[in-house]
């Protein structure tokens, strides 16, 4: 099976490396990086292991990629606007375009262009962020869940399932990838919310009991949305995420770091599009709703 990581950013570009590292045929698409790596390599500093490669399949736009069999996609959902003009190149009859992507509303955008059969998504549970040019941080954790787009896994998202695992990444492959995605909601609402609302890292948050609290009525506001939606999510679920949270390396979320660095940041897709989707289930969701104001006006701010 040969793979193209799309948006080979921290996430990314540590799957694709990871892939790339135990031998299979990986492609990358390579924006702002593209000179460094191809000039020397893609490094990854992992908790697991440092490793670097020479020798890297990177290139700077997607016309001039090799056909490929899945289509890793690691874009921030604030470039979701370009899913047409990156990916188009990459369709082929069979090509399956998978989305690593943060919140909810990926998989839909992806199906209206490409077909809902040629669609899947995954969910990382990965601290990473890219450190330089051509390096990786692997801070903690790595595992990811992968399945299709309203409809069972298959064998192409079982082979892709069987490569990550043979790559030292654990992954499991889902046949409900709705509630993958809630789940994954119930960490990234509050703490990519709060740790850019706040300034703070993750640690600090499950650190101080006012945080903390904020942060568990957020998860609840979540599971109450997902709820509402034909998603069950047991409140044991909730608390496993806590206890992860209270045992992870002092951690910058995605969207704290691009909000110290003035870029967009993915509130839409993260807070927004789970929290409409519960209000339009006439659900009470007040800390979301004030969580979700204050990132705008954040997002304001940085635009100014």
């Amino acid at each position: 099976m040969k793979i193209a990581v799309v948006g080979a950013g921290a996430m990314g570009g540590y799957y694709g490396a990871m892939l790339a590292r135990h031998n299979y045929d990986v492609h990358f698409l390579m924006r702002s990086d593209y000179p460094v790596v191809k000039q020397n390599g893609l490094t990854i500093k992992s908790c697991n292991g440092d490793f670097h490669l020479e020798q890297v399949n990177c290139y700077k736009d997607t016309r001039d990629m090799p056909p490929v069999d899945l289509v890793f996609i690691g874009l921030k959902t604030t470039d979701n606007d370009k899913y047409e003009q990156l990916l188009s190149p990459l369709a082929g009859g069979q090509t399956r375009f998978l989305s690593a992507q943060n919140g909810l509303g990926n998989e839909e955008q992806l199906a209206g262009l490409f077909g809902k059969d040629n669609v899947a998504g995954a969910v990382a549970f990965i601290c990473c962020n890219r450190r330089q040019p051509g390096v990786i941080d692997h801070l903690d954790y790595g595992h990811i869940h992968i399945g299709n787009f309203n409809r069972p896994a298959d064998a192409t998202l079982t082979e892709f399932g069987r490569m990550l695992n043979e790559s030292q990444i654990t992954c499991k492959v889902v046949d409900d990838m709705a509630m993958a995605r809630w789940q994954k909601l119930i960490w990234n609402v509050p703490f990519n919310g709060l740790s850019t609302a706040l300034d703070l890292t993750a640690d600090k948050i499950v650190g101080d009991p006012h945080h903390r609290d904020r942060a568990w009525q957020l998860m609840l506001e979540v599971q109450a949305a997902a709820a509402a939606n034909g998603v069950t999510i047991e409140t044991t679920t909730l608390e496993q995420m806590m206890t992860y949270t209270d045992t992870m390396a002092p951690y910058y979320t995605s969207m704290h770091l691009d909000r110290l660095a003035h870029r967009p940041m993915e509130i839409e897709s993260i807070i927004g599009e789970p929290l409409r989707r519960g209000l339009a289930k006439k659900m009470a969701l007040p800390e979301m709703q004030k969580l979700y104001n204050t990132l705008s006006a954040l997002q304001k701010t940085n635009r100014e």
